[in-house]
């Protein structure tokens, strides 16, 4: 596959032809292809015939050595105690037969089935739905399920019993104990098996309760469970795990964070792209996770300890993390995948949705060919009703039994497409006249959105898209939104880059993005509708992005064909982290005025993780596949950077979050707004023009003075005149720190505002080239 990249803003700007996949997986060597695709199963005592295609028969009681085993019921969903058992209930509409296999942990390790029990259609089985109740012990017990049926690919089927599946709604998957190390006889898919809960003591969320943060309030931080803690300078005891992260909380809290975005926590396999780098020497893994095994588990292997000792220890580490953010104040956003899984196109492997419903769970095209907008080998079939319902069920389970503050839907355009065999009578209860929609068809009214949007439980929560998918489709300031949809300001993005390095013609939408994009969001939706942000984990980090002109992602074995190509970076004149001083204290400088401009901007800033001291990826744009120190936010670095970047980024956050202008409700009109330009009251928003400048009048600052000057060249700013009060410096991105913002404590604070005061005397500023400033107004008598 020329790309694996399967996730985010990849290529948003250009419209692949992707239909169906031929490409599911990386190239690998012959050596690791045995290793990688090693058949996932359990052997059976007994195989179906090729032919059986009836539905087979019990026609004795269900017996089972250790289980008292009786009818079920048909709901809810997945394994639910309940009447001292448990009830098994799965969906799966073209199976014939099913049979749920038990299995404890030491035989999971040996490849073996504990207990087999087959179910009766006549009993076990309502509509579509199989279920049964069993009562027994179940201490460090899993299950799986097998079903029996057609196995034609072209028919959209792949029913095999030898395959022992995931059950979709299992709410935690155990297979290999520790993240990067391979299963028994160096497997990379060994069998995987879904936990059985039991009446445990309820874990104590001590009265915790979702925060509920006003969403223009919000300072978002882009983070990955592993790699916060992973690097030995956290000098923690469980480096890269939940309980990492809740033990360096109050790094964020410092910064001034109070919202959280986890990358991806579902359960994924870490092992899929599992194949040698010689390059850097170790293994391409799939870091970032982007590649879901199980909606409703989370990743066992970010837990503190295997899954020898406790089953559900990760459920408990998830929860204590949540908890011990809402402590601080501080919400949790989860990035979730529901565009597409692991199991790939057909030449992937066989797991659970494709094994239990494939033609239910995966956008299919006639012939059984899977189609490919999420650019990963399938796509989730997200409007047919039980997938939808599968969506909002997933949604639930995390808001009310984890505690999660909200979500933000990876590629989740691919929401807004059709479903296989689209049918408006099915979707609607009637038939719509001229309704032609193929499978993929982007629709107005998305039955998954409307669900969520409209759910009484989800409404409440953060609902954030990634308004773009890996198929052309690009619908930012356009994603069907019901009032409380936000979006990845994508455009935000490039806007900012383009005009901060000093490309012309940008200055009149850099003043949109400046103001919420109003330009995408006005009528119907307000500033916090825009998610604002310069990086994230797809791309450059900010340090990259003004040190490197180029990519160079060589070490992701890919001869530097993935990752975005158009990136807005500048490098400030050198290439490369090996510069002169004059470069380096440039690229400082474009580091500050890119926060300043993320601060200023009316909408919800978003910033990724390890920016706020200047981590750098040797410029490589797609660190998907290294769990090394290019995704490990470095602890030594922060400290290094704590008087410097990170102080400047702390003390804009604090600024921002003082100021009732900067997070308004709705957009700024001109009783609050004034653009300037050299000159009061004029502002140039000519194609060459590099100069942008605004007054706000803020209730608790009285007014702030905001001006950004792009150009090669130094100028002179005439300021707005105030009878009665004087402008103060607070930021100048041009000062070396501590001298580039000014506060109150800062030594030597008055020999440094003197250095201005005669320029502020006349009323005016110098800016320097490339720098951008922040002035408060101040009463006359108070100076």
């Amino acid at each position: 596959m020329d790309s694996i990249k399967c996730s985010s803003s990849f290529l948003h700007r250009t419209k692949l032809n992707i239909l169906f996949s031929n490409h599911a997986f990386p190239k690998i060597s012959a050596p690791n292809f045995k290793r990688l695709f090693r058949p996932i199963s359990i052997s059976a005592k007994a195989r179906r015939s090729s032919e059986a295609e009836s539905i087979a028969v019990v026609e004795k009681p269900l017996k089972s050595e250790r289980f008292n085993v009786s009818n079920g019921l048909p709901s809810p969903f997945g394994a639910t105690v309940r009447d001292d058992g448990v009830n098994f209930s799965v969906y799966s509409t073209n199976s014939v037969s099913a049979t749920i296999c038990l299995i404890s942990l030491s035989d999971l390790r040996q490849n073996k089935v504990t207990e087999e029990i087959q179910l009766d259609p006549s009993r076990n089985r309502t509509g579509h739905v199989w279920h049964v109740f069993l009562k027994g012990d179940f201490k460090d017990m899993l299950y799986g399920y097998r079903f029996d049926g057609k196995f034609s690919p072209e028919e959209g089927h792949y029913y095999d019993s030898s395959n022992i599946l995931l059950d979709p709604y299992a709410k935690a998957i155990i297979s290999r104990d520790e993240f990067g190390v391979l299963g028994p006889d160096e497997n990379c898919w060994p069998q995987m098996a879904s936990m059985v809960p039991t009446r445990d003591e309820e874990f104590d969320w001590e009265g915790d309760m979702h925060l509920k943060l006003p969403q223009k309030d919000l300072v978002i931080y882009e983070m990955h469970v592993r790699g916060f803690t992973r690097h030995e300078s956290s000098k923690i005891e469980f480096p890269g795990t939940y309980q990492g992260v809740a033990e360096k909380l109050d790094h964020l809290k410092e910064l001034g964070i109070n919202c959280i975005e986890l990358m991806p926590c579902h359960e994924f396999n870490e092992l899929e792209y599992y194949s040698y780098n010689t390059i850097l020497g170790d293994h391409r893994l799939n870091f970032w996770g982007y590649s879901t095994i199980g909606f409703f588990s989370p990743m066992i292997r970010y837990a503190s300890a295997s899954s020898n000792s406790f089953a559900g220890r990760a459920i408990n580490e998830f929860k204590i993390l949540v908890k011990e953010a809402h402590k601080r104040g501080i919400e949790v956003i989860m990035d979730v995948v529901l565009n597409h899984t692991a199991e790939g196109n057909e030449k992937g492997p066989i797991f659970s949705f494709r094994g239990v419903d494939n033609s239910v769970y995966y956008m299919l095209a006639p012939k059984g060919e899977f189609y490919n907008y999420s650019g990963c080998g399938n796509t989730f079939n997200c409007n047919h009703p039980v997938v939808r319902q599968f969506i909002v069920d997933c949604l639930r389970y995390w808001v009310t039994e984890m505690h999660v503050d909200g979500f933000r839907f990876d590629l989740g355009s691919i929401m807004s497409r059709s479903s296989s065999l689209w049918d408006a009578a099915n979707v609607y209860g009637v038939d719509v006249e001229g309704d032609l929609l193929t499978t993929g068809t982007p629709i107005s009214c998305p039955p998954v959105i409307d669900m969520i949007s409209n759910d009484p439980i989800l409404r409440g929560v953060k609902l954030i898209a990634e308004a773009w998918d890996a198929g052309g489709l690009y619908q930012v300031g356009m994603f069907p939104h019901w009032g409380i949809w936000s979006e990845w300001n994508g455009k935000f993005r490039d806007v900012v880059r383009q005009f901060i390095k000093g490309t012309d013609g940008f200055s009149g939408v850099f003043a949109e993005c400046l103001c919420g994009s109003p330009n995408l969001y006005q009528g119907g939706r307000k500033p916090w509708n825009s998610i604002n942000f310069i990086c994230a984990h797809d791309g450059f980090t900010l340090a990259d992005l003004v040190t490197y002109n180029n990519k160079n992602n060589l070490a992701n074995g890919e001869e530097n064909n993935d990752g975005e190509n158009h990136n807005y970076s500048w490098n400030c004149g050198e290439e490369g982290d090996f510069a002169s001083i004059s470069v380096k204290r440039l690229r400082k400088r474009q580091m500050r005025n890119f926060f300043v401009s993320l601060m200023v901007s009316q909408g919800v800033p978003m910033i990724y993780m390890g920016d706020e001291y200047g981590h750098t990826k040797g410029g490589n744009n797609n660190t998907y596949c290294h769990d090394n120190y290019m995704n490990y936010f470095r602890w030594d670095k922060k400290e290094e950077a704590h008087s410097d970047f990170f102080r400047f980024c702390r003390l804009l956050i604090k600024f921002r979050d003082e100021c009732e202008s900067l997070g308004l409700n709705d957009f700024p009109t001109a009783k609050r707004l004034q653009w300037h330009g050299l000159a009061p009251e004029i502002p140039n928003w000519s194609e060459t023009s590099r100069f942008v400048a605004f007054s706000l009048v803020d209730s608790v600052k009285r007014e702030i003075y905001v001006a950004f000057n792009t150009s090669h060249l130094a100028t002179l700013v005439c300021l707005p005149n105030r009878p009665g009060y004087r402008w103060e410096p607070f930021v100048d991105t041009s000062k070396p720190s501590p001298y580039d913002c000014i506060t109150p404590d800062l030594p030597e604070r008055e020999t440094a505002m003197k250095q201005y005061r005669h320029f502020l005397d006349a009323n005016m500023y110098p800016m320097l080239s490339y720098s951008s400033i922040i002035l408060l107004l101040s009463p006359i008598e108070d100076t």
